[in-house]
């Protein structure tokens, strides 16, 4: 039988299908208010998988609406008690369970400090979604595999779409329609000329930048829990700094290189990897000739991170099996973390 984990991600273009087909008024209205009501400041709050989907919101919020955006490290408020600048400012939470302390409550200072509050969340029964003023479902259904998949896809689904509304963008509102189409066929890319290079890897650089920066973190994520491989992720600009020290010969690397304006430079970087002697799979839409993996491109290259890890999902739950690990139980790891 499937692990979860394949099953879960294989049903990502359904669940998308239902989360687009759902709570477009309360988007419209969130948005409005935002326009009416331009908030001070914004912050996202997110573990996990989820705070990589925070990273993507904060590079689409600041790309659009040119809001700075702070990833905020909770326990400034939770442990330290900070006295932070809360009032008319944006709060974003995001998260499949809703259930960490280290989330709810911070929600719920900057609600009681006249700040908008968001939540992004699968159960919408959570104390997450009880904390938050607007409540943004993501419709992933119930996950039972420790890593997520489709709820990460979701959380970036929805995170697109909060940004569609907010800003007005008639180019992300004309593309969202047409993900489940496009994460279907993700879906049945094969990647598994990957796992030769991933198959013995003890640790393993992954690469992107812009929107594939989140895209990277997230691949690096399941590369640790599902497969025990050390695994690491940069910018393609920072990673020519202290990281480059890393890379010899025979050197495992992934490196996404998204439709926009870093593409050019980060196939390049791949290419000076080579010639170091890194084992490079360089993972890049069908008109990049250098590419050793096949990313399928929705109708915005702003969306393309999300097609990605569609495609990535299942190339790492077989390496998992592969290794000898069970995917739907990494070690150590449980659904939900409480945190404070």
């Amino acid at each position: 039988m499937p692990s979860w984990m394949l099953q879960e991600a294989l049903s990502c273009a359904d669940q998308v299908e239902t989360l687009l087909a759902h709570d477009t008024d309360t988007l419209d209205a969130l948005g409005a208010h935002l326009r009416a009501h331009p908030p001070q400041g914004v912050v996202t709050l997110a573990r996990g998988s989820s705070d990589h989907a925070a990273s993507y919101l904060a590079y689409l919020l600041m790309v659009r609406t040119g809001h700075l955006v702070t990833s905020l490290p909770m326990s400034l408020l939770t442990l330290y008690g900070a006295h932070l600048a809360r009032a008319e400012h944006l709060a974003i939470a995001v998260s499949q369970s809703g259930r960490s302390p280290d989330l709810v409550e911070p929600l719920q200072l900057f609600g009681r400090s006249q700040a908008t509050t968001v939540a992004l969340v699968n159960d919408t029964a959570s104390p997450l979604a009880q904390a938050a003023q607007w409540v943004l479902p993501l419709h992933a259904g119930k996950e039972r595999s420790v890593a997520a998949t489709k709820s990460f896809i979701s959380s970036l689904v929805g995170a697109a779409r909060l940004v569609a509304h907010w800003t007005q963008a008639e180019d992300l509102l004309r593309a969202l329609p047409s993900l489940p189409e496009a994460l279907r066929a993700a879906s049945a890319q094969n990647w598994t000329p990957a796992l030769p290079v991933m198959y013995r890897a003890e640790r393993l650089l992954v690469i992107g930048r812009g929107p594939g920066l989140a895209l990277a973190q997230e691949v690096a994520l399941k590369l640790k829990e599902t497969c025990a491989i050390q695994a690491e992720a940069f910018s393609a600009a920072e990673v020519q700094h202290g990281p480059m020290a890393l890379v010899e010969r025979g050197y495992p690397m992934l490196i996404f290189a998204l439709r926009g304006p870093s593409q050019d430079s980060v196939v390049a970087l791949a290419q000076a990897m080579r010639e170091r002697g890194a084992r490079v799979l360089l993972a890049a839409p069908a008109d990049v000739p250098q590419r050793q993996l096949t990313l399928v491109c929705g109708d915005s290259p702003d969306l393309d991170a999300i097609t990605a890890i569609a495609s990535f999902y299942p190339l790492v739950e077989k390496l998992a099996r592969e290794r000898g690990m069970d995917p739907d139980q990494p070690r150590h790891l449980n659904k939900v973390t409480a945190t404070r």
